[in-house]
């Protein structure tokens, strides 16, 4: 089993319910959620003006996928949720969920529609402030040190704590 970090936001419909109903999907495709930072409320980052603020989490998992499989398990629970994957979906817009792939095991991976870690992770206040409380000393698999890259970045990315983690099914600790 290889462990990973994935990150989770919403910002349509009961945002909690939708996240939990995303945690609480993942072992039956093979992803065991292991641990869950506290959830954050932000303003949206790029995409259409005025859309709600989003609801994020990161989750520590561990799972045998590989990576591409990770991915496809990971759409097929977005589409489940309502998400539009469709080729006329607006990027960054409003959605009901979407889960990023952040790092998974020690190395780095590239394909066509892949890449860990996360192209954006030091880019975004959202993503860097649950992974750290994750895990403050984390390095990747490049050598950088996410909590150097927070500490690097504007403060214009409201992030506020919003409430507790998302509970863990039994896998979870």
């Amino acid at each position: 089993m290889t462990p990973g970090v994935l990150a989770l936001g919403g910002n349509l419909g009961d945002r909690r319910a939708t996240l939990q109903a995303a945690v609480d999907a993942l072992p039956a495709v093979g992803v065991d959620p292991l641990r869950c930072s506290s959830t954050y409320e932000t303003a949206p980052v790029g995409g259409p003006q005025g859309q709600p603020p989003f609801l994020n989490a990161c989750l520590l998992v561990r799972t045998a996928l590989a990576p591409e499989a990770l991915l496809d398990a990971l759409k097929g629970i977005e589409a489940a949720a309502g998400r539009d994957l469709g080729p006329d979906a607006v990027r960054n817009g409003p959605r009901p969920v979407d889960l990023d792939v952040l790092l998974l095991g020690a190395d780095a991976y590239v394909s066509e529609r892949l890449v860990i870690p996360h192209p954006r992770l030091l880019e975004r206040r959202f993503v860097l402030i649950p992974l750290l409380e994750l895990d403050f000393d984390l390095v990747l698999p490049g050598g950088e040190r996410p909590a150097d890259a927070l500490v690097a970045l504007s403060l214009d990315e409201d992030v506020r704590r919003a409430g507790p983690p998302l509970r863990l099914g039994a896998a979870g600790r």
